[in-house]
């Protein structure tokens, strides 16, 4: 089959992690397909995604018209080229307008959209998600919005490329670690297990100070503290009250994808959270399962996460991943299990074994295309 596809590479805007190339374009290779990639650098377009913003509106308003002319062009060629069968892409509103789809979907092209952040930013996708043929939506408590506004949503849940999550034989250095970005109640929750005699170690955006980022990515300290005023993510200082609950030696900065994997191979606790944003602040507390859900057991973690219902249905909890309800029967359940050798290891295999039985990106693009073929009428695998 021949996909053009249309997505960032890489996860993050300030950081190099090329997170969808390994979960998307590698297995989509895997699988045999032609791919044609979207030869433009979307990543301006990331950082101001948001058109209620009205910070991010000019931008939109000046380039989403070049982004589409050049996207149409290069979908034609390609298809005049190869014969698209898909257009694959990973696209919001900022990005382009319903009628630059249906103009692909016009040339004879199935459309499809995937999106994993809608969970608490439905509203980046909203006006374009009903031009596509089918949107692929993680969060499946979202399935009835997509609907309700005329789109068609297939439930795709999360998923990881075992060529790249995988154990590495290395010894167990820490007892418990978390490698993500701080925000939401992560500080307050490490905090409390520091003070509670549970020294946890964190890497990523957000731990340490300014400085660090300054040395390794070369960014300027006036664009740090913009970039910390707008985001609200603490990259200058970690602020007068909570700067000492965590200790600076336990507070590391953003890894290379490798060595993030390879960190679950080294801890004998892995961590995750279930929230969103800062949604713990308001009427709603809004959960999502999120990738690390599936890379962790995927890359031999014994996994520990915020419980959410839908976690269920990709895993058994307490045979193959352990979940927690708050910090303090976070703090409880560590203190068992790094007590618990036996028991911790039982966990830690199951959950290996089902992540690669039943969540690995091969498997979910297989299974979507035959849905989708069939559908259409189309033998695709």
């Amino acid at each position: 089959m021949n996909i053009f596809y249309a997505s960032e590479h890489k996860y993050r805007i300030q950081w190099n992690s090329r997170l969808w190339y390994y979960n998307h374009y590698l297995p989509l290779k895997d699988l045999g397909h032609r791919l044609i990639p979207f030869d433009y650098n979307i990543t301006p377009h990331r950082q101001r995604a948001d058109p209620t913003n009205p910070k991010h509106l000019p931008f939109i308003e000046k380039n989403r018209g070049r982004l589409e002319e050049e996207l149409l062009k290069q979908v034609k060629e390609a298809h005049r080229k190869y014969g698209i069968n898909v257009f694959f892409s990973y696209f919001w509103a900022a990005l382009c307008q319903p009628a630059v789809i249906e103009e692909i979907k016009a040339l004879g092209i199935i459309t499809i959209n995937w999106f994993c952040n809608a969970a608490h930013q439905f509203h980046l996708v909203r006006d374009l998600a009903p031009a596509f043929d089918y949107c692929l939506v993680p969060e499946k408590f979202r399935i009835k919005d997509y609907e309700k506004i005329g789109a068609k949503p297939i439930y795709f849940p999360e998923a990881a490329n075992p060529s790249i999550y995988k154990p590495y034989n290395l010894s167990r250095q820490h007892d418990v670690t978390f490698v993500g970005q701080r925000y939401g109640d992560r500080w307050d929750t490490i905090a409390y297990l520091h003070q509670n005699n549970i020294p946890v170690h964190v890497w990523g955006d957000g731990w340490r100070p300014a400085t660090y980022l300054v040395k390794m990515f070369n960014y300027s300290p006036v664009y740090l503290a913009k970039m910390a005023f707008q985001k609200g993510r603490h990259l200058i200082s970690n602020g007068s009250k909570d700067k000492n609950s965590i200790p600076k030696k336990f507070r590391h900065g953003v890894l290379s994808d490798e060595e993030y994997v390879k960190m679950y191979s080294r801890s004998i606790i892995s961590l995750g959270f279930s929230a969103c944003g800062d949604t713990h602040r308001e009427k709603e507390r809004i959960l999502q399962v999120r990738l690390r859900d599936i890379e962790a057991p995927m890359s031999g973690a014994f996994y520990m996460v915020e419980y959410m219902e839908e976690l269920e249905e990709h895993f058994e909890i307490g045979r193959e991943i352990v979940c927690f309800k708050n910090k303090e029967d976070l703090t409880d359940k560590i203190k068992y299990y790094l007590a618990n050798d036996n028991a911790r290891e039982k966990i830690r295999q199951a959950g290996y074994k089902r992540a690669l039985a039943d969540h690995t990106c091969q498997e979910r693009f297989r299974k979507l295309f035959l849905k989708i073929g069939k559908d259409t009428g189309n033998k695709w695998s």
